[in-house]
């Protein structure tokens, strides 16, 4: 559900239970700002001393020590203020950042797995990581800094006006300009150049982590990250809008500094002039040196908003780009759940494509699985496979047509429900850095050790635990702990037998095993798939000759249907496909070896 509030409002939602101690951190931040101003006016008072002296009174040093020492005991109180604002602000933006991270993490575990495609892990890491970041660092230090310069600013427009309105108007005249030249700087074209940044960051981010993800094969063939035509896209977008955003700023920083460190140039003369009218010239000198000491202050206090500013829109973006994540609509989850009687799975005239495609994944799709038998799919490369495969447990939803589930569509069945009922094994399975045990009871957190064990024996996965001293208590990723890809296959078998639902999909389960673990692999299956309604997915047309029937998919639409002997005498597209595959296994290499 999109949120009506946006930019700080929107952050500040997340403080929570903690609002109330960032409301007490920019209270106090504001009344530490006047007590740090208290020794500006100290000096003032100190300086009115000394210009006494040239009129022919005494020195007392004992007045000068006084406003010492009361300068000291303000700038004390001011810091001890200023301390205590920053430790309840960071109490409430640590809060809050973990709130950030919670709800964004909470949301993305509603999303469909097909959300993840369009939203790789490199942006996401990105946007939760760094923007929750970049509003912690706004409410721990940037809030109450800006809050403690507001006062600033108004104090000193007071003072400025207070001591002598000829000298403080003009200064203020100054002042103004240069905050005028500040509020150019955040403008809607500053803030569209602040999105188009961070888009290019997030890229460059993603773009990076496929990178390190595919070094290993960079290395084997000698490339470099130059021949990462994308990556080196990402990088040089990156340096082209950052170097946009730093430009875009140059003329206004320039004219801004300018502005409010030439407090001189408008002191001076004023001075020159109001003092050769004034009667009272001493009066006047010590008028003029408060403003001589204090202009700096406000200059100070100038760029000091403006830098808050600047970590203010940073904040409002990071927010914003949050708020994409949690506003993401989830899939829809039906008022009255049904669940199935029975497990046979079936495509009615199924359209799905995928989001920015010209062409449909799958088009007018429709077959019918039976429960506890075997389906294989078959087909050319994005022929539309692996995108029917995770039409079933909804990974996507289906632009037109239904797919059912013992006679219920897969939407009216709860989304939890259906995840019980569904089993995937994918191509490139992933396991957790955990034990070989917390591996397998992934797949069912509420099994035994007996249970877990049974279901290691039935996926062929004995000599795994054999070949390790700790066995299946033995840690994936840690030192000297290496697994094949047929051997992380088999574990990641022997997490789906423990789950023991009844649907299985196999993904090119085989498709990087060699001949050996292939072997082990397809005797695991026995064990899974038994009396299970199975979805297969192969290019190695051997793995599927005895599935119970076999769908020859051409560009997303469904060409031939049926067992394997019927197939291939119909001498269509599985029977082409089928002839030259067997001409690939007949391949081999001759004896002949000639020596140069």
């Amino acid at each position: 559900m999109k949120q009506k509030n946006g930019g700080i409002k929107r952050l500040l939602e997340f403080t929570g239970e903690k609002r109330s101690l960032l409301n007490i951190s920019r209270i106090l931040s504001g009344v530490s700002a006047i007590f740090i101003l208290g020794p500006f006016l100290c000096v003032y008072f100190a300086a009115r001393e000394l210009v006494n002296v040239f009129t022919g009174s005494a020195l007392d040093t004992q007045s000068l020590v006084r406003w010492g020492m009361i300068a000291l005991v303000l700038e004390l109180i001011g810091l001890a203020l200023y301390f205590c604002a920053l430790l309840c602000s960071h109490v409430t933006a640590f809060h809050t950042e973990k709130n950030l991270k919670m709800a964004a993490l909470k949301h993305l575990a509603k999303m469909p797995m097909g959300y993840f495609d369009t939203n790789p892990s490199g942006k996401l890491r990105k946007i939760i990581d760094e923007n929750s970041f970049q509003t912690e660092t706004f409410i721990a230090h940037q809030l109450p800094d800006l809050v403690g310069a507001q006062v600033t600013m108004v104090v000193s427009l007071i003072l400025m006006l207070l001591f002598d309105w000829r000298i403080g108007v003009p200064l203020l005249l100054l002042f103004g300009i240069g905050f005028f030249l500040q509020k150019s700087l955040m403008g809607k074209e500053g803030m569209k150049l602040m999105q188009t940044y961070q888009d290019s960051l997030e890229t460059m981010n993603h773009e990076a982590v496929e990178y390190i993800r595919g070094i290993s094969v960079l290395k084997v063939f000698g490339q470099t990250v130059q021949s990462i035509t994308k990556f080196n896209e990402a990088i040089k977008s990156y340096r082209k809008f950052a170097l946009a955003y730093t430009m875009s700023c140059k003329k206004g920083m320039v004219a801004f500094n300018s502005v409010i460190n030439s407090s001189f140039l408008v002191l001076v003369p004023t001075a020159l002039i109001i003092g050769l009218v004034s009667s009272d010239l001493v009066g006047f000198t010590q008028s003029f040196l408060f403003y001589v000491i204090f202009s700096p202050a406000c200059a100070v206090m100038l760029n000091k908003i403006l830098y808050m500013t600047s970590y203010k829109m940073q904040a409002e973006e990071s927010m914003r780009r949050i708020d994409m994540i949690l506003n993401a609509e989830p899939q829809e989850e039906t008022a009255q759940p049904k669940r199935p009687a029975s497990y046979d799975i079936s495509f009615e005239g199924v359209t799905f494509t995928y989001e920015g495609a010209e062409q449909p994944a799958v088009s007018h799709l429709s077959f019918c699985a039976k429960a506890g038998t075997t389906t294989a799919l078959v087909g050319h490369s994005g022929s539309g496979k692996s995108t029917t495969a995770s039409l079933i447990p909804r990974f996507y939803d289906a632009q037109a047509g239904s797919i059912k589930i013992g006679g219920v569509d897969i939407r009216s069945i709860a989304h939890p429900d259906l995840m019980k009922m569904v089993a995937f094994v994918f191509q490139d399975p992933k396991l957790f850095k955990d034990s070989l045990f917390e591996n397998i009871r992934a797949g069912r957190p509420s099994a035994t050790r007996e249970e877990v064990m049974r279901a290691a024996h039935l996926a062929q996965c004995d000599d795994i635990l054999a070949k390790f001293p700790k066995g299946i208590d033995t840690v994936v990723g840690s030192k000297g702990v290496y697994l094949s890809g047929g051997e992380t296959q088999r574990i990641a078998i022997a997490r789906a037998i423990l789950k023991d639902a009844p649907i299985i999909v196999l993904d090119e389960a085989t498709a990087y095993a060699d001949p050996e673990n292939e072997q082990q692999i397809q005797q695991a299956f026995e064990g899974l798939t038994k009396g299970k309604t199975v979805i297969m997915i192969a290019h190695r047309l051997s793995t599927v000759q005895d599935a119970d029937q076999i769908l020859v998919m051409r560009q997303g639409e469904l060409v031939e249907s049926g067992r394997h002997n019927e197939l291939v005498k119909k001498n269509g597209e599985y029977a082409r496909m089928w002839e030259n595959y067997t001409k690939t296994t007949q391949w081999h290499i001759g004896n002949e070896v000639k020596v140069c």
